[in-house]
């Protein structure tokens, strides 16, 4: 099988709950911070109005909804931590509060669960992470977002 082969092979892959909760967790962290929705609010919706999805034809399994609590609740918790931890992984002329607010949910997401979360690898939580941020932005931007938490992750392993 050729790598192309390979890659059309991923991108048809169907997401598991825990992808689908990651992505809802960003889109439910861009919301808060965008449209200035609560947390009450965001997490009923998405817990709510977010059941399963077709997907190319296929139905996708609905978003785990524990696991998408568990982040946008430890991201608006530990906000104050996790937010000087990716300042200290970006470049000095771009702190968090100058990046583009899908960029941030997907940083302070990934930070979570890399801090909080040690029952999952680091480099599923990158991969995951960096494969939301190239539905979202061009590929370059996936780079930025992998070499910034695997900066991130390297720092929680020297602790």
């Amino acid at each position: 099988m050729t790598k192309k082969t390979e890659k059309s092979l991923d991108e048809k892959r169907i997401p598991n709950q825990r992808t689908l909760a990651r992505l809802s967790a960003v889109q439910a962290l861009y919301q808060m911070d965008v449209g200035q929705a609560s947390l009450e609010t965001t997490l009923k919706e998405f817990t709510s109005l977010r059941k399963g999805a077709e997907l190319e034809g296929e139905e996708s399994l609905p978003a785990d909804h524990d696991f998408l609590t568990q982040i946008v609740k430890g991201v608006t918790k530990n906000q104050l931590q996790i937010d000087p931890d990716i300042d200290g992984a970006l470049d000095d002329t771009w702190p968090v509060g100058r990046i583009d607010a899908t960029m941030r949910a997907i940083l302070r997401s990934a930070t979570f669960e890399l801090s909080s979360r040690k029952d999952i690898a680091p480099a599923i939580v990158i991969n995951e992470y960096v494969e939301i941020a190239k539905s979202f932005f061009e590929n370059d931007v996936s780079k930025m977002v992998n070499g910034v938490l695997d900066k991130i992750a390297k720092s929680y392993i020297k602790e």
